[in-house]
Parts: structure tokens; C-alpha cells; sequence
């Protein structure tokens, strides 16, 4: 539902309370999710560090946001359907690809970005 409070500084200090909870579910709730965080807070300032310009360092350390999606995704789907659905199990699965494609991506990124300056 769309809202029908008006625009400005405490909406945006609402939205961002809501956004630190999610995160704080993640971490509670979604092991995956504390993994990649902690690969996150120990291979961010490597590539910070090791990135030239600003676009290889995005490229660098943004891999946990699918993670979320990903967990939102698996949390709707047993609210709504406790028991196995077929098209449930399916939207699932697709969830965890998205994942496992952007830590494919991830890796390819690093290693396409980092190899040939580690190997001069």
C-alpha cells in the first residue's frame, strides 16, 4: 500500500529504520547472508585497497544485495504457502540462482579486475 504521508526528512528517517531492520533480520535469521557479510568486511578494504577508480571498487565489494532479495524472497514464500508447492519450490530455486550467478559474477569480477595486476 502505497503511502500517504508527505515527503521529507522523517520519512526518509522511517525508510532508513526499516532498511537497518531488514539488515538486522538478515543477520539473525539467514546464515548465508552472515557469510557473505563476513567475506564482505574482510575482502572490502582489498578491494578498495586494489581497485583503480571508482567503478572497479563498486564492482569490487556489491555482492550482498541480492542476498536480501533473495532471503525477502523465501520468507513470503513459506508465510504464504507452509506446505510444498510446486511453484513455490520453483521461485525458490530461482532466488538461490540469482545468488549463485552473482557469486559467479563476484568472482569473475575479482579475478578479471585483480589477477593480471597480482601476476606483474
Amino acid at each position: 500500500m502505497a503511502s500517504i504521508e508527505g515527503r521529507g526528512p522523517r520519512q526518509v528517517l522511517k525508510a532508513m529504520r526499516y532498511s537497518l531492520q531488514g539488515l538486522q533480520a538478515a543477520y539473525k535469521y539467514e546464515s548465508s547472508f552472515r557469510l557473505e557479510l563476513y567475506l564482505f568486511v574482510m575482502l572490502a578494504p582489498v578491494a578498495l585497497y586494489l581497485g583503480q577508480g571508482a567503478i572497479e571498487k563498486v564492482l569490487l565489494v556489491g555482492v550482498l544485495v541480492v542476498e536480501l532479495l533473495n532471503g525477502a524472497v523465501e520468507a513470503i514464500v513459506d508465510k504464504t504457502t507452509p506446505e510444498y508447492n510446486e511453484l513455490a519450490g520453483r521461485s525458490k530455486d530461482m532466488g538461490s540462482a540469482a545468488v549463485f550467478l552473482c557469486m559467479v559474477n563476484a568472482v569473475t569480477v575479482w579475478g578479471l579486475i585483480l589477477l593480471p595486476r597480482l601476476l606483474k
